[in-house]
């Protein structure tokens, strides 16, 4: 995603990147590292977006919006905003309610962490993205603080009653993000 945004030109086509990652913990730009308590035999790091720390892992979808932002007039917020609306539309045609706060980005139900957002611009165009807990092993969020915020919990759709396959939610997930950034239903993506 990287090579990606750096060779990009005006004229690319923006790209959004569904995928799952081997199990590691990355720590943000800003972040601390007394955040990672316990990281074990799991890999830790640093990488260029923004956020503090936190895991991925088998069973976790990560979104990565890789888009034009200055083409698209969309500011990081306004940006944060759609991945946040994207997610509580999702899972509420499920009966799940979710809500985003502004003072920790990401998108919450009942107080317990379903994803995360870390997002980095270079040359006016948006890379890393979007960590939505699917049906994974929640055990290494203990071993860290969770986006800098010691003692917050983590949940996954799998706990919340809803049993799909990451390449499931996914498929489920894509109109919700194209519509949330008004880009045309008919875009392309890749699973």
């Amino acid at each position: 995603m990287q090579a990606f945004t750096e060779s990009r030109g005006g004229e690319t086509p923006d790209e959004i990147w569904f995928l799952e990652h081997p199990p590691v913990f990355t720590l943000g730009m800003n972040a601390k590292p007394e955040h990672v308590l316990a990281p074990r035999d799991i890999p830790v790091v640093q990488i260029d977006r923004g956020g503090q720390v936190t895991y991925h892992g088998p069973g976790q979808l990560v979104v990565y919006p890789l888009l034009d932002v200055r083409r698209s007039s969309l500011g990081v917020r306004q940006l944060v905003v759609a991945l946040e609306n994207a997610v509580i539309a999702m899972v509420a045609q499920w009966g799940v309610p979710a809500i985003g706060r502004r003072e920790a980005p990401g998108i919450y139900v009942d107080g317990r962490k379903l994803a995360s957002i870390g997002l980095r611009i270079r040359r006016g165009c948006s890379y890393h993205g979007l960590a939505l807990n699917v049906a994974m092993d929640l055990e290494p969020f203990q071993r860290i603080n969770p986006c800098g915020f010691r003692g917050l919990e983590v949940v996954d759709l799998q706990s919340l009653g809803v049993a799909m396959s990451v390449e499931a939610v996914a498929h489920a997930f894509a109109p919700h993000l194209l519509q949330a950034l008004s880009l045309p239903a008919e875009a392309a993506w890749a699973a």
